[in-house]
């Protein structure tokens, strides 16, 4: 069964979800019907006049690619325009263009994890990472005998969630007390006596975008007419997701066998690759980004690598990051090169969420090069 174009919006948003993009950045569709069915999918880098001339004449119904089409705010998509003419091609042949930016950049795995893989590196963890979802504890008491029936339902409604576990919680036993006063319809005793319950304290994780549904599972669950519960907020930690990789080569190599390592395992292009470090120096820890990272020199000296990968490095951020030799050696690659590996990984991982859900689909992906440079003297 084929998909339409918002089932398969749907599963890359899980895999790139907009919420991780940058608040400068323009993803997701484009163009497009959700409604419309989907039989071939393109991958690309760029939305380039060229790539949109490849999935229209392939009779593509989506493409997919990296980078926005349009980035930057605009008035006017008039066929008089370059991009204006694209986005009306685009939608005259019923091409749908759906974008994944800098939130495939901060994935896990996403578009420096493909370039990572490609490397050959191991043990892999963010350069620059983000921070994990804002989670609560929430400590509910509740008698003895009502512990699993509330278990299950604030299981339900969002708590309890820990990796691949799921109702996860710890309880232990002790007694409540209370005295209902005037006006009060106790569950348990009579007004005005006191009151001693058997009850365990009942304690989950809650993300807490799940604070009210979760509370409001915990009431209507509870037998009490006033149950008692804390929420507390707890600390947030770094997540697995964010841009760049910092891995491991599996065997050191000297910086001139690592750069024609990274040479072999990616596209080529007219930029080539270029090297700043002594070619004898030895490689073993390596940073990664892929696309644009001369903005992340500080990240990338703190996390003392022997060397970093990344794309169009300019002269005064390089210079400074190798400060006389003491800083790692650099390998500046296209930026193209640099990100077209997660095209692979894009397309296995939406074939896979597809599959999940009994849809199936032709895809490619572009070999068109689509770096900026097209000689070089």
């Amino acid at each position: 069964m084929n998909p339409t174009v918002g089932d398969v919006v749907a599963v890359l948003d899980r895999l790139y979800d907009p919420a991780w993009a940058e608040s400068w950045d323009a993803v997701g569709l484009v163009t497009g019907d959700p409604d419309q069915p989907v039989r071939r999918i393109l991958f690309a880098v760029d939305p380039m006049r060229a790539v949109v001339d490849e999935a229209i004449t392939g009779d593509f119904d989506l493409l997919v690619t990296h980078h926005p089409l349009l980035l930057r705010g605009v008035h006017s998509v008039a066929g008089t325009t370059p991009k204006g003419r694209v986005v009306r091609d685009l939608i005259k042949s019923n091409t749908a263009l759906h974008v994944c930016h800098t939130n495939a950049d901060n994935a896990n795995p996403g578009v420096s994890d493909a370039l990572a893989a490609v490397l050959g590196l191991r043990d892999t963890r963010p350069l620059k990472a983000l921070p994990s979802d804002p989670m609560d504890k929430l400590v509910v008491f509740v008698p003895v005998e009502e512990t699993q029936a509330m278990l299950d339902a604030l299981a339900k409604a969002g708590a309890g969630r820990i990796g691949d576990y799921e109702r996860a919680a710890w309880s232990g036993t002790g007694e409540g007390t209370f005295r209902p006063l005037e006006g009060a319809n106790p569950t348990v005793g009579q007004v005005g006596d006191i009151e001693v319950v058997a009850e365990n304290r009942l304690e989950m994780l809650v993300p807490r975008r799940n604070r009210r549904a979760v509370v409001e599972a915990l009431k209507a669950a509870h037998s009490y007419e006033e149950p008692a519960f804390d929420i507390y907020e707890l600390a947030v930690l770094p997540s697995e997701r964010g841009g760049g990789r910092v891995g491991v080569l599996p065997e050191p190599m000297l910086l001139k066998d690592f750069a024609r390592l990274v040479a072999d395992n990616l596209p080529q292009t007219e930029h080539g690759v270029r090297v700043s470090g002594d070619p004898d120096r030895t490689i073993e820890t390596v940073a990664v980004v892929g696309g644009a990272g001369d903005s992340e020199f500080d990240r990338v000296r703190a996390a003392r690598v022997d060397a970093y990968v990344t794309a169009d490095l300019r002269h005064h951020p390089a210079t400074e990051a190798r400060a006389y030799d003491e800083g790692p050696a650099l390998i500046d690659v296209a930026h193209w090169a640099s990100e077209w590996p997660w095209l692979r990984d894009a397309e296995r991982l939406l074939l896979e969420g597809l599959a999940d859900q009994g849809s199936t689909v032709d895809t490619h992906i572009s070999t068109l090069r689509t770096d900026a440079w097209n000689l070089r003297l």
